[in-house]
């Protein structure tokens, strides 16, 4: 099966690049166009799309409004944010509010694709680097109170979920956690989807985020 892609970008020129690009790929069909993040809402929720590459600047509804709309949906898709600059405050807010990973818009069109899968298979969209320095962008601005809520979620979590948790906070992939911690992919990816579902969180980055208001980072 193909991963069905919405694309949503005011900007015309950045939609048919991007169309172009991933229409070269026999794993993606972009099945759809939005202008801005209302209108994104509407083609997902009318139903037939797995991931939505979604601006950020953008009139009537910016990407992080429609970003916590889309995740709050039922069938919710994966979202990737699409910005100029590398972790800047919009691409903080949209991972803090869901987003699964993010692309600069002049990410080379084989990475873009490459991307994707990624992101739909679970994979990391950040580089260590940039995983700390959103994590502290956004604890830097967040409430003492956030520890004593995250160490009630941590403490929800097995032995070896923390193990797992904690290494995704260190900006780990899935291959790399399997390799470090003696276990199979697979099992990886069964112990962050119990941990996601434990942490009420839906990317890496809130992962880490509750990692380290919980003193675990």
């Amino acid at each position: 099966m193909t991963t069905r892609v919405l694309l949503t970008d005011d900007d015309p020129l950045v939609r048919a690049g991007l169309s172009l690009i991933l229409g070269g790929s026999p794993d993606i069909t972009v099945v759809g166009e939005a202008v801005n993040g209302a209108e994104a809402v509407k083609i997902v929720q009318a139903g037939g799309v797995d991931l939505v590459l979604m601006d950020i600047r953008m009139p009537i509804m910016d990407g992080i409004a429609a970003t916590a709309a889309l995740l709050d949906l039922p069938d919710a898709p994966k979202v990737i944010v699409l910005t100029t600059f590398d972790a800047d405050e919009y691409v903080v807010r949209a991972l803090a509010a869901g987003a699964h990973g993010f692309l600069l818009k002049d990410t080379p069109p084989a990475d873009i694709v490459a991307a994707i899968g990624k992101v739909v298979d679970g994979e990391p969209m950040l580089s260590p680097t940039i995983t700390a320095q959103l994590i502290r962008q956004v604890t830097e601005a967040a409430p003492d109170e956030r520890s004593d809520e995250a160490l009630v979620l941590a403490d929800s979590l097995t032995a070896r979920e923390r193990e797992v948790a904690i290494a995704v906070g260190q900006g780990s992939s899935n291959a790399e956690i399997a390799a470090d911690l003696h276990m199979s992919i697979a099992t990886v990816k069964a112990h962050i989807s119990h941990i996601f579902t434990k942490l009420d969180v839906t990317n890496r980055v809130q992962v880490a985020i509750c990692m380290h208001d919980a003193g675990l980072l």
